[in-house]
């Protein structure tokens, strides 16, 4: 998964709060809802906004915290009740669920205290479940609105009750998707996920080394063992396919503190003047 953040001056004031990554975006004006109006040239599937919200029964009701939640579902499964090996499995999850949630939040919350209301960041998701819906919880929790870019996929799928009311766009193909997670994001934070989070992380780092993409964007990738495990980036290197300067494309880490004030540092250095959507 992925949190985006995006400058508010490009998408109005409808805006705030990752694919599975998180992302931040800045404001140009216009709300996404007056942009995905201005693009008739498109087929229509490309891209929906949706007024209103699809939720998963699932998840209506209040949720508990996904760390408490994963404890007793181990306790239960070492007792004899439920697959003990699944239920280690989401335990070890259920920790990037509360950072990635509190993470959100902070980021938000900072975003929130700056003194010019037009230069304010947003979360941003894929709009799922999970570590998406983690971040855009959080941002919920600081009050502040945040966004959700969802995908048609051949499998039973829902936005999260945390994205903020008519900033859930829902998109038929994934290239449309990535260009707008890109074209707005100021800073990226990449979870553990899967094919599509692999995807959209090499194809921003593949962006960013060839410098297709020139805006300073600050990349972090959360959970050292899941991502050492996952890309053996020491042997890309190695194997001559990567130069060894390609990993300061990226940081690794596993705290959330530590996260936090890299990109706001980042932010603060490039992004408050870096005005409004560009590549």
């Amino acid at each position: 998964g992925h949190m985006i953040c995006l400058d508010q001056t490009t998408t109005g004031d409808g805006l705030i709060s990752a694919l599975q990554v998180l992302a931040i975006v800045k404001r140009s004006g216009k709300s996404l809802s007056e942009l995905a109006a201005g693009m008739p040239k498109y087929p229509q599937k490309l891209l929906n906004v949706r007024t209103e919200r699809r939720l998963d029964p699932a998840t209506s009701e209040p949720i508990r915290n996904a760390v408490t939640q994963a404890e007793q579902e181990l306790k239960d499964a070492e007792n004899g009740t439920g697959d003990a090996t699944l239920a280690r499995r989401r335990f070890e999850m259920s920790q990037y669920y509360e950072a990635a949630r509190e993470l959100a939040q902070r980021l938000t919350q900072w975003s929130k205290e700056l003194p010019d209301d037009e230069r304010r960041f947003v979360v941003c998701t894929g709009g799922g479940p999970g570590i998406m819906e983690a971040a855009n919880r959080g941002a919920s929790e600081a009050k502040g609105v945040n966004v959700g870019l969802t995908i048609s996929i051949p499998v039973e799928e829902f936005d999260n009750q945390h994205v903020t009311r008519e900033l859930s766009f829902h998109f038929h193909y994934f290239f449309m998707r990535k260009f707008w997670f890109a074209y707005l994001a100021k800073a990226v934070i990449v979870f553990p996920g899967g094919f599509g989070t692999l995807d959209e992380l090499f194809e921003l780092l593949t962006l960013l080394q060839t410098r297709k993409m020139r805006k300073h964007l600050p990349v972090v990738l959360f959970g050292r063992k899941y991502w050492e495990e996952i890309v053996n980036f020491e042997a890309l290197i190695r194997y001559g396919s990567i130069s060894p300067e390609d990993l300061n494309l990226f940081r690794q880490t596993d705290s959330v503190e530590e996260a936090y004030e890299f990109v706001v540092s980042e932010l603060s250095k490039y992004a408050l003047e870096e005005r409004g959507a560009i590549l």
